[in-house]
């Protein structure tokens, strides 16, 4: 029996063509493995057949939050090419943000509308902050956020190995992305069609929390013990409504791992917004969400730790194992699992 808190054991052997570069069109027409926790049985299905697995009384949760155009492409005064990763603002309209080539203290960027940005921070893990300015006007999130639509890239995994494209400007949000903030999408929601959404808030009523995804959800785990990783945190909301929603829930569906995350986070903090750091894993298990849905996710990551938080790891293991054998395709772009 492998030791759920060693990083090893959450390493398995992925076909590289089993990764999802692209999404399936129609988006519900993506399969779903449905593993029913009760009379431990896997269903292998279609996505847009969910409702039939779902219980009469459920709660469902989503996350509202709209993927940034974080990835823009400039220069040093000295010409040097370099490539900036917006991840998070941080307080007094600074920046968290990584960096493709060597900068130092002070260096200068410069982009396109006259966008540039200044370093201020060298930080040990590799990211630095900056303070970005238009025509010499500092700048504060929303006025960034425009130009980015201009000139930025949507910032898509470094495992899908191309550059984006138009159509990824619609693929990679879902169809209710409202807050801007995140760099990567909440993906387990992008299986969603507008007919099958209508469908659940006529039958269920749908919920929206905001938790802006950062880089490090795609930070493989790199101690042998998973307890000394150091977990990243992720900026969220949940405003009055859902608040009271989840007060009074008896059966939870959480769309995705950011989602499970947030409304796990709330239960042991009760804290409606703030950073959200919890790491789910198998010797920290969720105490309110019994549903998850979610994508198959990298190995050794704290994604597929989460859902051994579910299940156990034996049972993860083994439930990939198949979805590789049944060519099930895989992250961001990829197919579905329902754990009811």
């Amino acid at each position: 029996m492998s030791d759920f808190l060693k990083t090893s054991s959450y390493d398995f052997f992925l076909p590289q063509n089993q990764i999802a570069t692209t999404p399936a069109i129609p988006a519900d027409s993506a399969k779903l493995l449905v593993y029913d926790r009760k009379n431990d049985k896997i269903i292998h299905t279609v996505f847009k057949n969910i409702m039939d697995f779902l219980p009469e009384e459920l709660t469902i949760f989503l996350n509202d939050t709209k993927v940034i155009k974080a990835r823009i492409f400039g220069q040093k005064i000295s010409g040097a090419k370099i490539e900036l990763l917006l991840n998070k603002p941080l307080f007094m309209d600074r920046f968290l943000v990584m960096i493709r080539g060597k900068v130092k203290v002070d260096t200068k960027l410069i982009f396109d509308e006259s966008l540039t940005a200044v370093i201020l921070e060298l930080n040990e893990d590799g990211s630095r902050v900056v303070e970005f300015f238009k025509d010499d006007k500092k700048l504060d999130f929303n006025s960034l956020v425009e130009i980015l639509n201009k000139i930025g890239h949507i910032p898509l995994p470094p495992y899908m190995n191309r550059e984006d494209t138009k159509d990824d400007e619609t693929n990679y949000q879902t169809l209710f992305a409202k807050n801007y903030g995140a760099v990567a999408a909440p993906t387990a929601s992008l299986h969603f069609t507008s007919e099958l959404l209508e469908k659940l808030e006529k039958k269920y009523g749908l919920n929206y929390l905001t938790l802006h995804v950062g880089a490090g959800t795609f930070k493989p785990v790199d101690v042998e013990d998973i307890l000394s990783h150091p977990m990243h945190s992720e900026y969220f909301e949940i405003n009055k409504n859902c608040k009271d929603k989840i007060d009074n829930a008896k059966n939870i569906l959480a769309v995705g791992t950011t989602v499970t995350r947030t409304l796990e986070f709330y239960a042991r903090k009760n804290m409606i917004c703030g950073e959200c750091d919890l790491f789910l894993n198998p010797s920290n298990k969720p105490i309110i969400v019994n549903h998850l849905l979610t994508n198959f996710h990298l190995p050794k990551s704290t994604l597929i730790m989460l859902v051994a938080s579910f299940i156990g790891l034996e049972k993860t293991l083994e439930i990939y194992d198949i979805a590789i054998k049944n060519n099930y395709r895989f992250y961001s772009y990829g197919d579905a699992m329902l754990i009811i």
